[in-house]
């Protein structure tokens, strides 16, 4: 199979213009003819389904929630990046490429990082249209504060709730478009198949989370903008809905996946309380801007914070990187915790965390400054530990959040089945193997705002498209597919429950493909996978009926998924024996422990193939070229 990025020829300032200009357009009056599906409606989800609608699309949008605003957009805390310059630092477009491209540590493409650094100021001017509350300065100027990476401040935020107000914006565009009718909006349906019809993406069945029916739906293209895959560690920052099913249903019907070991541990997030907790709780990276991290110097101190001296603190960023500090990338202030906490330096009842200290920054500025540009964060951290921030420092600790990998997309964000598009973190294309902070926000809107309306009109104006209907053979035989899996899970009748097994694959997943990977742990990884997904498929217990409403059955479904996924993740990281971004191979590192990576052999992007079940999927390599961004050693010292 070859790969075809279709990347633009020409000047990289000048690619996306060029190539927009390029593009095949549908005529206004002929865009009521097509109908386009898009399955999630976050961020990415909802920008691109309402501005589908404004263009005169017919949109049918699918949702497992009962409504848009519980999209996991919502979450995102610490603000979203544009290089305007408003703090007159230097910032520019070029700058935000080079720092997108270098904080991926160069294994991301070029042209699409410039065009998200590109397109990304017209994403604050579209939001503030929107009455998206943006933080504003003393003069009412919109502000802007600084976040892991840069040494610029070019991040937009709206105090700590940036992903909430921006989804609302995204939201009441979408709520326009489903007024008007141009947009069906479809609650509480999972996608659990992608049909094609003569190779193409023609539609995708659904199971209707209410009634516990199977549903299938036509249309001319199929975007999936559902998210990443963080939950195959089980313990992660996303909420517990979020999965992994709707783009490895799409892999195995033939879209390949994009480096799937490339995700990102965040630095900042509560330390796990105990084996009884679903879920981490993230403490936005906005924080790292105040606070000062630390360990003791002693090995084993069990004194509290507030009872050592200066003189006997270890603020270990500061101390290593002091041209970034606090603010180096995620990939690098994770490893260095843990790092810390290895070498007996860890805090807390665990000594698995690091402090994270406002004190300075209180005495400096007061705490009525602090209150308000993080007055919520510190409300959440004080509910979920019981600890005062503004008297204690907070403890912190990294866990998985975001992910790079996804669906390999071509420049145009279409997968190599013609018809099916992916964007936001569904698929693999800005980041590399490192995402900055505040970059997801940035890559969703853009996607859905931006580039998708643009690019999918080329393929929509060149396709000819045969009329297909939802009981035609290929849509039945996806059902019957979906059902067959359905029954066989709900007859297996075991002894275990489905959370007891994702517990398993998640302690598998965190141990040998979590921060720290190395070829005998991931050879363990590819060993205990298999066994354990074997052990699912005999002895798994899912209550309920089939045809009902029925959670259970959606979990087990959604970790089935996981099994396979996993082992591809354990896969992808064994093959690539390097260390770049957040993939960290132990064997390769410098004598200063930072990421070595291996241009000669590795400077591709990994795009697996599904060739069947129990078979080793087949790799696919899509060679990386940086003609503007010389890949060099990171150094952020």
């Amino acid at each position: 199979m070859k790969l075809e990025s279709k990347i633009p020829a020409g000047p990289i300032e000048k690619k996306w213009d060029d190539h927009r200009f390029n593009l095949k357009l549908v005529n206004p009056a002929n865009k009521r003819k097509y109908t386009i599906i898009v399955v999630g409606t976050g961020l990415a989800g909802a920008s691109a389904a309402a501005s589908f609608g404004e263009l005169g699309y017919n949109v049918l949008a699918f949702s497992y929630h009962e409504s848009p605003r519980r999209a996991h957009s919502i979450a995102a805390q610490g603000g979203i990046n544009a290089p305007k310059n408003y703090a007159n630092d230097g910032d520019s477009i070029y700058r935000l490429f080079y720092d997108t491209v270098k904080g991926g540590d160069y294994r991301a493409r070029e042209a699409n990082v410039y065009r998200l650094a590109q397109v990304s100021n017209s994403i604050i001017d579209q939001c503030v249209a929107q009455g998206v509350p943006f933080a504003r300065d003393y003069a009412g100027y919109l502000d802007n504060r600084s976040f892991g990476g840069a040494q610029v401040s070019r991040t937009f935020y709206a105090r700590s709730q940036t992903g909430q107000q921006l989804l609302l914006g995204a939201y009441s565009a979408l709520s326009r478009q489903i007024g008007e009718g141009q947009v069906k909006f479809f609650s509480r349906r999972e996608m659990v198949d992608l049909v094609l019809v003569d190779g193409m993406a023609r539609g995708i069945v659904v199971r209707n989370l209410v009634t516990g029916e199977l549903e299938s739906y036509a249309a001319d293209a199929v975007v999936l903008a559902t998210g990443g895959y963080g939950n195959v560690f089980y313990l992660s920052t996303n909420a517990k809905a979020c999965n992994a099913t709707a783009v490895w249903r799409a892999y195995k019907k033939g879209a390949l996946f994009g480096n799937p070991c490339f995700t990102q541990i965040h630095p900042t997030c509560i330390p796990v309380g105990g084996d009884y907790q679903s879920k981490l709780t993230l403490m936005s990276e906005s924080l790292r801007n105040d606070g000062r991290i630390w360990v003791p110097k002693k090995q084993g101190d069990t004194r509290k914070a507030t009872d050592i001296p200066e003189e006997e603190r270890d603020y270990y960023l500061e101390r290593l990187y002091p041209s970034f500090g606090n603010l180096v990338p995620r990939d690098v202030a994770s490893r260095r915790a843990k790092e810390m906490c290895d070498k007996g330096h860890g805090v807390g009842p665990s000594k698995m965390a690091v402090y994270l200290d406002f004190a300075d920054a209180i005495r400096r500025n007061g705490k009525a400054w602090i209150e308000e540009k993080y007055g919520n964060l510190f409300d959440m951290y004080h509910e979920i530990t019981a600890e005062d921030p503004y008297k204690t420092p907070m403890r912190i600790y990294p866990a998985v959040h975001y992910t790079m990998g996804g669906l390999w997309v071509d420049y145009n964000l279409m997968s190599n089945i013609p018809g099916l598009y992916v964007i936001g973190e569904a698929n693999f294309s800005d980041h590399g193997a490192n995402r900055l902070g505040a970059s997801a926000l940035m890559q969703g809107l853009a996607d859905g705002y931006f580039i998708i309306p643009y690019t999918i009109g080329d393929y929509l104006a060149s396709t000819k498209f045969k009329p297909v209907k939802t009981d035609d053979p290929p849509f039945r035989e996806s059902t019957k597919t979906i059902n067959d899996m359905v029954n066989k899970l709900m007859s297996i009748q075991g002894t275990r429950t489905v959370d007891d097994f994702h517990k398993d694959l998640g302690k598998i997943m965190w141990e040998y493909v979590g921060m720290g990977r190395s070829e005998k742990g991931l050879k363990k990884a590819l060993k205990f996978i298999p066994e354990l997904r074997k052990e699912f498929w005999s002895d798994v217990k899912v209550t309920g009926k089939e045809n009902d409403l029925n959670a259970e059955l959606e979990k087990a479904g959604r970790v089935a998924d996981y099994l396979e996924l996993g082992e591809l993740m354990a896969l992808d990281a064994l093959n690539r024996s390097e260390s770049c971004g957040g993939h960290f191979r132990e064997e390769h590192q410098t004598e200063e422990g930072e990421a070595k990576r291996n241009d000669k052999k590795f400077s591709y992007v990994a795009a697996w193939e599904f060739k069947g079940e129990n078979k080793k999927p087949a790799l696919q390599k899509e060679a990386l070229e940086f003609e503007y961004v010389k890949p060099s050693q990171r150094s952020y010292k």
